[in-house]
């Protein structure tokens, strides 16, 4: 059986080869079936005993219970026997320079040839219809106009089913026409199935062409076996192309399945159009590079053939964060809005002077997803019990799609149903202070603390977080946000008050000349160390009370967004990972949680509110 070598089959819909089956291993593996090819090997051996083909094919066909034709045969026979194999077959040689010599030479004879050819197929199909004919009686014939089309309609609503959306998001995310749509949150509620399902649609329509794509090759095997179970159901004369990875359509239609595992592989598509764009797992991209440059490519000559950008996902992954700024923190769930740049945070609108100034250029969507919404998994328990196993942050992620928590997040302590709560009016007489973080071509980040005497508990009631602002600009926004309240310390980072050369005010010169009273955050050694552990402790919820030390206000938005993804040092420090760059609302966090805020304490009554322990370093510019 040397010559039963080991086949690849192109997709799993494909044909089977006469003999073989699929390997224990993958279904694209093919090896030879021991027992039918032993049967084919001894119906070969009686081809070269000299028996006729046709007998030898009907034995081989009762042996095995599967059919095969006596030109299969001898296919097999060449295949197995041919020249240049194991077991060369002398028989074989025999016939076909037999058959050779009948063949017609001459220009006449080819073309008698061709003739009696389209004879005996015409014979034969007439054949066939002679034999069609008689089965139908003249009762039948003539019982047309009392046929019940109620019988026929329930037939037809009785064909198969290939694909049915799940009620709720999966249904939803199919439905949804916003130009980019996420379908994301907890692992097993349909969402590689709902991506593949949704561009079906547009297969009829020849100009479609669209791309759907994964991070690694190996992740997109899946994906592919997926879409050949599901497309040539669906379409009849569907074709994958394993070379281009490309699925054709009868009506013209493509569709790419392939990878993307670099920023700079998005070039390969210089230069071409899609109206349909997908990414399966996006926050498997650490960054937005590919997402927005792929917008670049969504573009159709069609006006019948909207574009549209679509993405599933779980929470985590090195793009848990931007991912999360794009789609989850700008609106509720299933909430329609603007989209808006990922790093600044700005509506996207068309510029002034455009004939549409100030309208939204598209908008966004993002579809939770959960365990619950698939049946077909819920079913038994098994796959959540599965879920239920895994350690903490992996069961937030992946059963409960909580996007408050990252991999590898430096402060899993925070939950939001814990610590951001609904704003309220601060009471005139609790002790308020402010932080900020300075940075003009990044972020300057300003935030507001009350502190509630009850508990000591730290409110963030107020942050802005604005770019490209001078220390005095800075310095008026923020007088402006306070409205003439009194402030009773605020702590800037100590790097503003550096002298900028020889002569001219440092950046906390600038912003106290303003009207802004700061104190310098602690600049000793090992302060980003101390500070984060001291933002651990005040994240801690109190075991008599059931209070944290901070809580945010959810108009707090940045921090709320930056604190559960902020990464902790990859190296083994304490410290948070160096590399992580939008730092500037933890940063102020942690300078307001150093500097020492005291309420006035009900056991202190009679003795005034505690002074602060500094004393002012500079009789102009300190306090």
């Amino acid at each position: 059986m040397s010559d039963w070598v080991i086949k690849q089959r192109p997709n799993k819909t494909a044909k089977i080869p006469y003999g073989y089956r699929e390997s224990d291993d993958s279904p694209l593996v093919l090896v030879a079936d021991e027992t039918v090819a032993l049967l084919v090997e001894q119906a070969l051996d009686y081809l070269e005993e000299g028996n006729s083909s046709r007998k030898t094919a009907e034995w081989l066909t009762k042996q095995t219970g599967l059919a095969i034709s006596h030109q299969g045969l001898i296919g097999k026979w060449k295949i197995l026997r041919g020249k240049g194999t194991a077991k060369p077959s002398k028989r074989l040689r025999q016939l076909e320079k037999e058959n050779k010599s009948k063949q017609p030479k001459t220009k006449a004879e080819k073309t008698i040839a061709a003739a009696k050819q389209k004879q005996s197929t015409a014979k034969r199909s007439l054949t066939v219809a002679k034999k069609n004919l008689a089965k139908i009686t003249p009762k039948e014939m003539l019982a047309t106009s009392e046929l019940d089309f109620t019988t026929i309609e329930t037939q037809k609503q009785k064909m198969e089913v290939v694909f049915a959306p799940n009620e709720g998001p999966q249904t939803e995310f199919l439905a949804a026409n916003e130009r980019e749509v996420l379908y994301g949150g907890a692992a097993g509620g349909g969402k590689s199935y709902g991506l593949l399902a949704d561009p079906m649609r547009y297969f009829s329509n020849p100009n479609f062409n669209g791309l759907i794509l994964r991070r690694s090759n190996d992740e997109l095997r899946e994906l592919i076996w997926k879409s050949q179970e599901l497309y040539p159901k669906a379409f009849k004369g569907a074709k994958w192309g394993e070379k281009k990875s490309q699925w054709t359509f009868p009506s013209g239609a493509k569709l790419w399945l392939t990878y993307l595992e670099r920023d700079q592989d998005v070039l390969r598509y210089q230069g071409q159009a899609f109206s349909y764009i997908a990414f399966d797992e996006l926050t498997q991209y650490p960054t937005p590079f590919a997402w927005n440059y792929l917008r670049s490519r969504l573009r159709t000559t069609d006006p019948t053939l909207p574009i549209f950008m679509r993405a599933t996902t779980n929470p985590g992954g090195s793009g848990h964060g931007w991912v999360k700024r794009a789609f989850i923190d700008p609106a509720p769930a299933n909430t329609k809005f603007v989209a808006k740049d990922i790093d600044s945070g700005e509506d996207l609108v068309y510029p002034a002077g455009h004939d549409k100034a100030g309208e939204p250029l598209f908008y966004r969507r993002f579809i939770p997803a959960s365990l619950v919404d698939n049946p077909y998994l819920m079913e038994g328990g098994q796959y959540e019990a599965n879920l239920l196993s895994l350690p903490e942050m992996q069961r937030r992620q992946l059963l409960d799609g909580d996007w408050a928590v990252a991999d590898g997040a430096a402060f899993s302590e925070f939950r939001s149903n814990v610590h951001v709560i609904k704003p309220y009016d601060i009471p005139t007489d609790w002790i308020r202070f402010r932080s900020c973080d300075y940075g003009y071509s990044s972020f300057s980040a300003v935030h507001w603390f009350a502190i509630d005497p009850s508990y000591g508990t730290l409110i963030n009631y107020r942050e802005l977080y604005l770019s490209k602002h001078t220390g005095r600009d800075l310095s008026k926004a923020v007088k402006e946000a306070e409205g003439g309240e009194r402030i009773q310390y605020g702590v800037l980072d100590s790097s503003c008050w550096h002298n900028r050369g020889q002569i001219g005010p440092s950046i906390a010169e600038e912003m106290i000349s303003e009207g802004t009273r700061w104190r310098p955050s602690d600049r000793t050694n090992g302060a980003r160390v101390a500070g984060k552990n001291r933002l651990h402790e005040v994240l801690k919820v109190d075991e008599y009370t059931d209070v944290p030390g901070i809580q945010f206000f959810d108009t707090c938005r940045q921090i709320i967004a930056d604190l559960p993804i902020i990464p902790s040092d990859p190296r083994g420090s304490d410290d948070i990972d160096p590399r992580y760059a939008t730092d500037h609302a933890y940063d102020s966090v942690r300078y307001a949680v150093m500097s020492r805020p005291r309420a006035f304490s009900p056991f202190d009554m009679g003795k005034g509110i505690p002074q602060q322990s500094w004393r002012p370093a500079d009789a102009t510019f300190g306090y």
